[in-house]
């Protein structure tokens, strides 16, 4: 490398993210630029193509880059990292080479990237984790908790592992403990992983559609103060999905816990106390209307109660009229 790279020196992500770094001497050939950024020579030859990088500056039979390309190379690996495509990420940095500011928009996407929980992870050792389960070895659980993202090996220490959740591990030890068999509980995760990602995705939905739609025009119309307006938004309603889950989740488990408890309590009632059911067709503006009345949990219990109650009063009525009247008994007597 010639003494003007070396002088140069690479840039880091975070001084390239803090402001425009000046282009400067040209100072990098290919090979060197693909060294310091990390990036293949192939990745940067796509990336010109693209329009996603400047070209170089020919001088004599040499193709040479600046400090400014280097910066450009980390900037599209970060957004790469968080989840953004190329198209995309053109987009922000012709907004950027505009002067319309990348600062808000990157500040916005770290909020967005930020733990949305107060757990930290915690280090294990395979030990320790077999102990918690059981004291027996178990690689096809470790593996397959491993895959489910539970735990996370740890480079260069094949005895050791990361827990991102040390609440959904200690779920999975007490489950265990109290008889549940580990693929069980493994397959129940991916089934629930699945419906919370919808009810994440509907939220989403929600809250786009009636908070940051205005917002999300596209990056040429997001200005820094938007950017900030919308990262002060996401602080203050990350807590809310999960708020309204565990609300609704008591709620359902209160409620689906109570049935299923009365099921089985009176499964075990004698023939003749059993209560029978039956499938009765009620008309959708009955059910509107009851729903409307006592909710739509309580629906069932109180057309059941209505009927009993007019089995009854017909009872009642069917008694008294077959009741001889006080004067006919004067009269007998």
């Amino acid at each position: 490398m010639s003494g003007a790279a070396k002088g140069t020196g690479p840039v880091r992500p975070a001084e390239a993210s803090a402001g425009r770094v000046p282009a400067g001497p040209p100072a990098y050939r290919i090979e060197d630029l693909a060294h310091f950024s990390g990036a293949t020579v192939r990745t940067i030859r796509a990336y010109q193509d693209r329009g996603l990088l400047p070209r170089p500056e020919r001088r004599g039979r040499a193709n040479l880059y600046s400090g400014a390309h280097l910066a450009r190379l980390h900037q599209i690996a970060g957004l790469l990292d968080r989840g953004y495509t190329l198209a995309s990420i053109k987009e922000l940095l012709e907004a950027w080479d505009a002067g319309r500011g990348l600062g808000g928009v990157l500040g916005l996407v770290a909020e967005v990237d930020g733990p949305w929980t107060d757990e930290e992870a915690v280090r294990i050792s395979r030990a320790e984790l077999e102990e918690r389960f059981g004291g027996t070895p178990d690689d096809a659980a470790v593996a397959e908790a491993v895959e489910l993202g539970v735990l996370e090996p740890v480079p260069g220490d094949d005895d050791s592992f990361i827990v991102p959740s040390p609440q959904e591990l200690a779920v999975a030890v007490e489950l265990h403990a109290a008889g549940v068999p580990l693929s069980a509980i493994s397959g129940h995760l991916r089934e629930l992983r699945g419906q919370v990602e919808h009810i994440a995705a509907r939220f989403l939905e929600f809250t786009t559609e009636h908070v940051f739609a205005r917002y999300l025009e596209g990056p040429h119309h997001l200005t820094d103060a938007d950017a900030a307006a919308a990262a002060s938004l996401v602080r203050r309603l990350r807590p809310l999905a999960q708020q309204t889950v565990d609300a609704e989740l008591a709620r359902a488990m209160r409620l689906l816990a109570v049935r299923q408890l009365r099921q089985h309590l009176g499964s075990e009632e004698p023939a003749q106390t059993r209560p029978m059911s039956r499938s009765v067709s009620v008309s959708e503006e009955t059910m509107r209307e009851v729903e409307r009345l006592v909710g739509a949990e309580r629906a069932a219990e109180f057309i059941g109660l209505a009927a009993e109650r007019e089995v009854r009063a017909r009872a009642l009525d069917a008694l008294t009229s077959n009741a001889v009247p006080p004067d006919d008994l004067d009269e007998e007597g």
